[in-house]
C-alpha cells in the first residue's frame, strides 16, 4: 500500500516537472524574438527657389519656367506667336432720328447756294441718258441742276424722271456728322415706305441712298434718293440725285431708271476716269447692253432689253 503511494508520487512529480519544462520553454522562447522599430514615413523635401529681382522687375511679364525668354527688342523665336494689337473696327455712321439735311446745316449756320449746270468746273457730275430720255426744265424742281425725262414712255400722268440738285456749302461742319440725316427728307414723304437704304461712302465720299415708295395726291410712286457730299480743296458741296417712277411703270423703266441709279458718278477735277475694260478675246460684247447695268435698284419685277444710254458730263458741252 505504502509502495503503490509512492510510485504515484513519484509519477505526480515527474508530471509536474514535465509541465514546468515546457512552460519555462516556451516563455523563453517568447522574450528572446527582438522587436524591430516601424521605419519612418517619408517628407516631401523642400525646394527652396531663390528670385532675383531686377530694377525694372515691375515692368518684365511674368515667365512660364522651362519656355525661352523673349526680351524687348528680341525677335521672337520661330514657332513662338506673340500677341498683335487688333486693327481698329472701321467707322460706321448711325442714322439721326430726326432733322434733314436742311435742318442740319441750318442749326450749324452752313448756307447753301445752288450751282448752275452751265460752265459749272467744280466737280465731274455723269448723268447716264437712257435712250428716248431728254434734259427738260421743270419747275416743281426748285435750284435744279438738271432734270431728264422719259418723253417716250409713261403712262400719260407722271413722266419718269431724274433729278440733280447741286449746292455749295459755306461753313464749317463736320461732312460724317451732316451726312447721317440723309434719310430723314425721304422718310417725312406721305405714307413712305422704305425698302433699301445705306450710309456707305460713295466713291470716297460721306453719302446717304434710300429707296422706297410714297404717296403723291392718287399715285403711289417709286424713288430711289442719294445725297453726296464732295469735297474739293476748302470747298464743299452737297450733290443729290432723285431718281422717281411710278410703281405700275417700274417693270418697263426697269433698264433706264438701273442705269442712272448704277452709273451716276461724282468725282473731283483731277481725279481719272476709268476706261470701260476691252472684251476679252473670242468674246464680243454685245451692243444691247450697257457695262453699268445690273439689276435695278427700283424694285423691277423683270428684265426688259437694254435701252442704250450716254453718260452725260453735266456741266460741260456735249
Amino acid at each position: 500500500m505504502n509502495e503503490i503511494a509512492r510510485r504515484w508520487r513519484v509519477l505526480a512529480g515527474g508530471a509536474a516537472a514535465g509541465v514546468a519544462a515546457v512552460v519555462g520553454f516556451a516563455g523563453a522562447t517568447a522574450s528572446a524574438e527582438p522587436v524591430f522599430p516601424q521605419p519612418p514615413l517619408p517628407i516631401p523635401a523642400t525646394v527652396t527657389q531663390t528670385v532675383t529681382v531686377a530694377p525694372d522687375a515691375g515692368a518684365t511679364a511674368p515667365q512660364a519656367l522651362g519656355q525661352p525668354a523673349v526680351t524687348p527688342g528680341t525677335p521672337a523665336l520661330a514657332g513662338i506667336s506673340t500677341p498683335t494689337d487688333p486693327a481698329p473696327p472701321p467707322v460706321t455712321i448711325a442714322p439721326a432720328a430726326s432733322g434733314t439735311l436742311a435742318d442740319f446745316f441750318k442749326a450749324k449756320g452752313v448756307g447753301l447756294e445752288p450751282q448752275n449746270s452751265r460752265d459749272f468746273k467744280a466737280l465731274n457730275i455723269v448723268l447716264p441718258m437712257p435712250k428716248g430720255w431728254s434734259q427738260v426744265p421743270d419747275p416743281n424742281v426748285p435750284d435744279a441742276f438738271a432734270v431728264i425725262a422719259d418723253r417716250a414712255g409713261g403712262n400719260g400722268l407722271y413722266s419718269t424722271n431724274a433729278q440733280v440738285v447741286v449746292y455749295k456749302l459755306i461753313g464749317d461742319f463736320d461732312p460724317k456728322e451732316a451726312i447721317s440725316h440723309g434719310f430723314i427728307d425721304s422718310q417725312q414723304l406721305p405714307a413712305w415706305r422704305a425698302t433699301d437704304g445705306s450710309l456707305a461712302d460713295f466713291g470716297g465720299m460721306p453719302s446717304s441712298v434710300i429707296e422706297g415708295t410714297y404717296r403723291d395726291n392718287s399715285m403711289t410712286l417709286n424713288t430711289s434718293r442719294r445725297h453726296v457730299i464732295a469735297t474739293v480743296g476748302p470747298d464743299k458741296y452737297l450733290v443729290s440725285l432723285s431718281v422717281t417712277t411710278s410703281v405700275d411703270q417700274v417693270v418697263a423703266a426697269a433698264d433706264a431708271t438701273d442705269a442712272i441709279v448704277n452709273g451716276f458718278k461724282v468725282s473731283a477735277p483731277t481725279s481719272p476716269t476709268p476706261a470701260p475694260s476691252p472684251a476679252a478675246p473670242g468674246l464680243p460684247q454685245s451692243q444691247s447692253q450697257s457695262p453699268s447695268q445690273s439689276p435695278s435698284q427700283l424694285g423691277a419685277l423683270g428684265a426688259q432689253a437694254a435701252q442704250p444710254v450716254v453718260p452725260q458730263l453735266l456741266g460741260q458741252p456735249g
